[in-house]
């Protein structure tokens, strides 16, 4: 890589093979982070393996540097945002609304909404990253790997060998997770180990699903959380299961029919209280900082020229270019919006809801991007509650959409509830980008980057992102269908958790048909209130903590899911423990990390593609070679897993120097 005297007279930075790069690598981790987040309700940042991909692929242009690497990253970074928006938009087939998802609605929302999501975060960039104590820790982290890789933390030659290990330690993850994968498609290895029991006149069970990906996102989202779900785990199958299946016994069902009857409808509404009064606690804990941020950003831009005579380093979007783009940005959303109300029972009021719903993303969504932004700043892009935002976001459209829309529906409560659900998807992917762009930015100062030329490059991201998403759960609908969604044409018997979509959309039932279980859900309310107090306790040790979303979430999910998530957040912290004392041990870190994302890239791509299988020969399990109850099966999955996580521990962490 080209860092040396003399570079700032031949900057290459913004190049349209970096963006054709970046925009490959978005498409391929996009596609994997709709399947994880289907899967078990969270997606993972994708800056940093992007980064590791471009330095190895890009080393072979004399002319490559830093700055066109960082382009690189931020184009593919959306990936990781913009895939979010899969909390909300499978809901719309949840309730009914939809039986697929229409290309032109779907991107539309997503476009849209993430290039609005960008265009409120240009005036926020002084305030929130350059003159701000914030640590970024994911923007610093990918600094850190631009800077190592493109030999500005030390020799270059070591920097290439550091770049083609990242490269590989992504592809042996990869393809120990497709392999695993194909062998459960073929059910030689089982794909779920569990086991259920009495416990005295309850019942419960404990299990999990036979998945690496899950294992590499436990690892990524570190130890805390890690226990945080185990906590959760507790609460729900050690305790609420037992107690509420002895309270409501069920002569007729065997234990593990019993146990999961319970989970799914009492014990799941207990966690959705939880995540709920979660949610709410960590926004207001933010409430004041955001507030000081957002005024500081303002102070700072109109004392701030229109460009002329400003740092390169300080050059953004021209704000009359934002504020054009922000207004532009409306007019197609309000078409979308007007079309979609007019085909169906809400067509009388379809102007009125149509401007409603636009005043609400255009001023909520400012506050929305003004929010992420910093809780992206003070805690990261992949551990913000984006989901509890989104719960909040559904109760306002679900409150404004039921004062003007209730009379139109004539008793019906769905065609609010999908309205609703269609106006926070707008404002979801309006939070995401913001979530993801000043986490760019952040990554850009350190690298010296120039500001306007990222924030052109995330915008490129959310459109190529966005156009992967409609497509690829289009197809996964088609294959296996969404939880708790009629999936009447799903030709596989395995649909996907959609965990905040399915809570989601339960919500806005609840806010606009009264459907929702309050005595649940205030269970769940007062458990959650209870882990806020002990997390706040030990956070004042400066050691622990127990983030109550994180628990919330555990109790929501099934433990299948949860439980590889714990695994793998136990044995990246034991592993980081093995490395850091030794002279390698930054790099063997990142080895560790760069093995995990791969197991989910490896996985997830397996699923999607085995998805476009069942698919075209109509099969729920088209590779499916040896009898469904093959006794080996489960010992088999389990040697065999353990055996690909050691292996690729261990070549991860062998010494080096």
């Amino acid at each position: 890589m080209t860092v040396a005297a003399g570079a700032e007279a031949r900057r290459v930075e913004l190049t349209f093979r970096g963006i054709l790069l970046g925009i490959l690598i978005c498409l391929v981790f996009t596609a994997a982070n709709v399947y994880l987040g289907l899967k078990v309700g969270l997606t993972v940042a994708t800056s940093i393996p992007a980064a590791i991909i471009s330095m190895a692929l890009l080393r072979a242009f004399k002319d490559a540097t830093i700055w066109e690497n960082n382009i690189v990253q931020t184009v593919a970074s959306a990936a990781g945002a913009m895939a979010s928006v899969i909390f909300v938009l499978p809901g719309l087939v949840i309730v009914g609304a939809w039986s697929g998802f229409p290309f032109w609605t779907t991107f539309g929302l997503c476009a849209i909404g993430g290039v609005l999501g960008v265009m409120y975060t240009v005036p926020l960039r002084r305030a929130l990253v350059t003159n701000s104590p914030l640590p970024y820790p994911e923007g610093v982290a990918a600094a850190e790997v631009l800077k190592v890789g493109s030999g500005m933390r030390g020799d270059s030659a070591e920097a290439a060998a550091d770049g083609k290990r990242g490269l590989t330690a992504i592809l042996l993850g990869s393809a120990g997770s497709a392999l695993f994968a194909l062998a459960v498609g073929t059910r030689a290895l089982a794909g779920e180990v569990a086991g259920f029991f009495r416990v005295g006149a309850g019942a419960t069970g404990i299990g999990a699903s036979m998945s690496l990906a899950l294992f590499g996102a436990g690892h990524l989202m570190g130890v805390a959380v890690g226990m945080a779900m185990l906590a959760g785990i507790v609460i729900a199958w050690g305790i609420a299961v037992p107690v509420l299946t002895g309270l409501y016994p069920d002569a007729t069902a065997s234990t593990a029919d019993a146990a999961r009857a319970i989970w799914t409808t009492k014990v799941r509404f207990i966690g959705a209280g939880a995540i709920g009064i979660s949610a709410i606690w960590t926004l207001a804990k933010l409430a004041a900082p955001v507030w000081k941020g957002l005024s500081g950003a303002l102070s700072a831009q109109s004392l701030r020229a229109a460009g002329a005579g400003v740092d390169r380093t300080e050059q953004d979007i021209p704000i009359g270019i934002v504020a054009a783009v922000s207004a532009l940005c409306l007019i197609p959303l309000g078409v979308l919006i007007f079309n979609f109300l007019r085909a169906g029972e809400l067509a009388p009021v379809a102007i009125p809801l149509t401007a409603a719903s636009l005043a609400y993303i255009a001023v909520a969504g400012f506050a929305v991007a003004g929010v992420c932004g910093y809780m992206a700043g003070l805690i990261g892009s992949s551990n913000s509650p984006v989901s509890g935002l989104a719960i909040l976001a559904v109760l306002g459209a679900s409150l404004i959409v039921a004062a003007i829309g209730a009379g139109a529906a004539m008793g019906d409560p769905m065609p609010l509830v999908a309205f609703a659900l269609l106006v926070t998807s707008a404002l979801l992917a309006v939070a995401v980008a913001a979530n993801d762009n000043l986490q760019d930015l952040k990554t850009g100062q350190l690298v010296d980057a120039t500001p306007w030329r990222q924030q052109a490059a995330l915008v490129v991201g959310v459109v190529a992102g966005s156009a992967m998403i409609p497509p690829i759960l289009d197809l996964l609908n088609r294959s296996n269908g969404f939880a708790g969604a009629p999936n009447i044409n799903a030709i596989a018997d395995d649909p996907l958790p959609a965990p905040q979509a399915t809570l989601i959309s339960t919500i806005a039932k609840g806010v606009v048909g009264g459907q929702l279980d309050w005595g649940l859900i205030g269970i769940g309310a007062l458990v959650g209130i209870g882990l806020i107090l002990i997390d706040e306790a030990l956070r004042r040790t400066k050691r622990y903590s127990l983030p109550p979303l994180a628990v919330g979430m555990a109790i929501y999910l099934p433990a299948t899911l949860t439980i590889p998530v714990v695994l793998g957040a136990v044995s990246g912290w034991l592993y980081d423990k093995r490395v850091e004392k030794r002279p390698d041990g930054e790099a063997a870190k990142r080895l560790g990390v760069l093995v995990v994302s791969g197991l989910i890239v490896g996985e997830s791509l397996f699923n999607v593609a085995l998805s476009g299988l069942i698919v075209a020969t109509n099969s729920g399990a088209p590779l499916a070679i040896v009898p469904e109850d093959f006794p080996p099966a489960p010992i088999l999955a389990l040697v065999a897993y353990a055996g690909i996580m050691a292996s690729l521990y261990a070549w991860a962490g062998r010494r080096r120097t």
